[in-house]
């Protein structure tokens, strides 16, 4: 059976332990729509517009098209988006909270960039907690995955499991006191 390699790149860019800024300027209509919804910000120009086709054409996206976009956007407002297949201005994409803020097609660039340096300036281990956080509850069991394997990954960077480890390689019990015991 042929592959639908977009959902590769969905699945990507959920994955992926950094932010992805969305930069939209003229149509996200279809498969554009739903590539800027899996992203974890969407910076839109004025000229943007949002909507979907799919059942105009014989199409659908039953995954993040469908189900993610109602979690952003409520349920009724996802079924309108599908049913009728409407366009939205930026401004209406705003208002329903599927991008984050719109600004004039000149200052777009410059704006993404702003926004990715202000993230750069913040903790890579907490933004990528976070991300695996948000995803987590959306993206079912391999989600909560993602974040166990991040959470287990940074836990074997710890003092507390090199004591584990070096105990293990030394044939000796782990001291495992001297780390404080959180509520």
């Amino acid at each position: 059976m042929p592959r639908l390699n977009v959902l590769d790149l969905q699945r990507q860019i959920r994955a992926l332990p950094k932010p992805v800024i969305a930069v939209v300027a003229g149509y996200a209509i279809g498969g554009g729509h739903v590539l800027h919804l899996v992203c974890d910000l969407t910076i839109a120009a004025e000229n943007a517009v949002f909507g979907q086709t799919g059942p105009r054409v014989g199409s659908f996206d039953a995954g993040y098209g469908a189900t993610y976009l109602a979690r952003v956007v409520g349920h009724k407002k996802a079924r309108e988006i599908w049913y009728l297949c409407r366009q939205y201005s930026a401004q209406e994409a705003l208002d329903m909270g599927l991008v984050n803020t719109v600004v004039p097609l000149d200052q777009l660039e410059a704006e993404a960039v702003q926004w990715a340096r202000e993230i750069l300036e913040k903790s890579p281990t907490a933004l990528r907690f976070l991300k695996a956080a948000f995803n987590a509850d959306t993206d079912g069991l391999a989600g909560l995955q993602q974040l166990a394997g991040d959470a287990t990954l940074l836990y074997y960077l710890s003092e507390e499991a090199k004591e584990g480890r070096n105990a293990f390689l030394e044939k000796r019990k782990p001291d495992f006191s001297k780390f404080p015991r959180f509520p």
